[in-house]
């Protein structure tokens, strides 16, 4: 179920998002199910709405997680650049098991942020970003994204004779 929004007003930094949570049965002896965070729509559920059943069935059930929010800040702007600019920008999500069920827990559109995250061993999955929210991310890199410029290469002087602080 896909449909058009309305864009994002230009002033807005945060977006309210639900998260689909994917948990498919295993035929395997030493795992018996796999969770994975399947995708990210724009959520138009009312606040404290509780998660719904979207397929239900033996072998494969996917949840939508309203109530989610995917804030951008100054500080990680590099990170939505590097995002946005990369084949196939996606939406960053950790999720932990809670009674069984993977819940969703945070959320970000920062490459860097969703890097550490999975670094430190959560269980982070990356899922396309909805294409209504590119132009408001890419809004949002313009204003607040300016690159370091680049450094001055330095070279051997002639004094050290190209031994490049090596001592003979």
């Amino acid at each position: 179920m896909r449909f058009m929004m309305n864009p994002l007003p230009r002033n807005v930094t945060s977006c309210p998002v639900a998260v689909i949570m994917e948990r498919i049965v295993l035929a395997n002896r030493w795992i018996t199910e796999k969770w994975e965070a399947k995708g990210v729509v724009r959520d138009v559920a009312p606040p404290g709405s509780a998660e719904q059943f979207i397929v239900r069935e033996e072998k494969l059930t996917q949840v939508l997680f309203p109530g989610h929010m995917i804030r951008l800040q100054r500080d990680e702007a590099e990170g939505y650049y590097l995002n946005i600019t990369s084949p196939q920008p996606k939406v960053f999500v950790l999720w932990r098991l809670h009674d069984e069920v993977a819940r969703p827990e945070f959320i970000t559109v920062s490459y860097n942020e969703g890097t550490r995250w999975a670094d430190s061993g959560e269980n982070v999955d990356g899922v396309p970003v909805p294409a209504e929210l590119l132009p408001w991310i890419g809004e949002f890199v313009d204003q607040n994204y300016k690159p370091e410029p680049a450094k001055k290469k330095r070279y051997a002087s002639n004094k050290d004779k190209g031994r490049m602080g090596r001592f003979e």
